[in-house]
């Protein structure tokens, strides 16, 4: 795997990491984190609002 950073995000983890205390690795670990908790979150939300469908939502598409 070969993982490319923008150099804004290279200067930004040089100024954080000594404010922080933090190594420039522990960051970009807790930063993946994060997205891919609001990643999971997102395609259980999508997958729930595809799936679950409302009384009236069911029967409005069905002609008896």
């Amino acid at each position: 795997m070969n993982v490319e950073l923008s150099a804004e995000n290279l200067q930004n983890l040089e100024v954080f990491a000594p404010l922080l205390r933090k190594e420039s690795n522990e960051m970009i670990n807790e930063a993946l984190e994060l997205y891919f908790q609001e990643a999971i979150e997102k395609l259980e939300a999508q997958k729930n609002s595809e799936t679950n469908l409302s009384y009236e939502e069911f029967w409005d598409d069905i002609d008896i």
